[in-house]
């Protein structure tokens, strides 16, 4: 009899670099093209389906003897094809619980080194990228979350276990790639929620307080500066914390800088490429080297692997590290634009509807619709 996993220990598994098992991931070939946990092998199969020797070959021929994990999206025909590989006489099959889905709603925890007075933990969304901090005082008891996920309860959790009250959500821009947990979480705690002042141009639906240019936020005798940094998006601020980091939202990853149409249109994206060139030029670059920057995604790569660092490990760098090794920091103006414009990626998946649900003019009908919508790995940097 096959057994069932869940997504966590499959990643445990994946993380131990244990041998002796194969993935096989049931969906169609696209599906799997796009996005899949590392080493699966794509073997389709249909929700009616059966298993056949073309089928059967290629699981042999990518298990070579080795137990055999079967995925799929959400957990259906990866199951049927367990039971049907333990039907032909396969000894030991698995079926990850939840497929995909659940691969979709895993995080991991990173400490970030700061001083004693300091306390940083970088939540990272496994299979999207995404990234969001609780920034506190150890002495204080106090934090603040910001750009929170939809599974909000971790946050909670993770205050608790960390011995701090979470007294402000931020979000450092209205996301494009993921729904928001920000005001929910707010509204939850009862505290204040916060975006960028220029966020009240963007007819949001709802109630924010704004923060302005260099306004602060105190948890203790922790200094949190907003720094208003338009690109992304008109409304994206940074959020510096005391002399230790400064992070960055989708401003400045490690890797890349943030791509700018996706609330501008692709007409529009000169302007806020010429926004971002201000941004990395005027303010973010003239900041001390030493800070550390926390960016809001790490990119995840078509096989499920981090482009920079590996789970469980905090996605950062010295600002001074990331200048030297983003060759976009180093062209001109022109040149700098003309690449954000012409160099396009592909659109994250169902981007304007989550922008219409982070800016209050629709609400998912369940978390089943939003984990739909929210489906792949981010796709924010230029």
């Amino acid at each position: 009899m096959f057994e069932q996993i869940t997504a966590r220990e499959l990643a445990d598994d994946i993380d131990a670099d244990e041998d002796g098992y194969a993935i096989v991931d049931t969906r169609p070939e696209d599906s799997y093209g796009s996005w899949h946990v590392p080493g699966a092998a794509n073997v389709p199969f249909g929700p009616a389906e059966t298993l056949d020797d073309e089928q059967e070959a290629a699981v042999d021929e990518h298990a070579d003897d080795d137990s055999i994990v079967t995925i799929c999206g959400k957990g259906a025909t990866s199951t049927t094809l367990a039971a049907e590989l333990d039907a032909a006489g396969y000894d030991d099959v698995a079926v990850v619980k939840g497929g995909m889905r659940d691969w979709n709603a895993l995080y991991e925890q990173a400490r970030v080194d700061t001083s004693d007075d300091v306390g940083i933990m970088q939540f990272q969304r496994r299979g999207k990228g995404c990234l969001s901090y609780l920034v506190g005082s150890p002495d204080a008891e106090e934090a603040v979350v910001v750009d929170p996920t939809r599974h909000i309860e971790q946050f909670v959790v993770a205050a608790a276990e960390h011995g701090v009250e979470i007294t402000h959500v931020l979000d450092t821009h209205v996301h494009a790639d993921h729904v928001s947990g920000g005001r929910e979480l707010a509204d939850k705690l009862d505290v204040p929620y916060h975006l960028g002042a220029r966020a009240e141009e963007r007819d949001l639906q709802y109630e924010f307080e704004s923060l302005e240019d260099g306004d602060t936020i105190h948890v203790g005798d922790v200094e949190i500066t907003a720094l208003a940094e338009p690109g992304h998006t008109t409304e994206m601020v940074n959020y510096r914390v005391g002399d230790e980091a400064i992070l960055t939202g989708d401003a400045l990853f490690v890797d890349s800088v943030g791509r700018t149409e996706l609330e501008f249109g692709d007409d529009d994206a000169e302007n806020g490429a010429e926004m971002a060139y201000e941004t990395l030029h005027e303010t973010l670059t003239a900041l001390p080297d030493d800070l550390t920057v926390l960016p809001g995604h790490v990119t995840v790569t078509s096989d499920g692997r981090f482009e920079n660092g590996s789970p469980g490990e905090p996605v950062s760098a010295p600002l001074e590290t990331v200048e030297g090794q983003l060759d976009l920091l180093g062209l001109d103006r022109d040149e700098f634009v003309e690449r954000l414009v012409e160099d396009v990626p592909a659109k994250p998946a169902n981007y304007e509807t989550v922008i219409d649900i982070n800016i209050g003019r629709e609400r998912p009908e369940s978390s089943r619709q939003a984990a739909k919508l929210e489906t792949g790995a981010n796709n924010c940097a230029a």
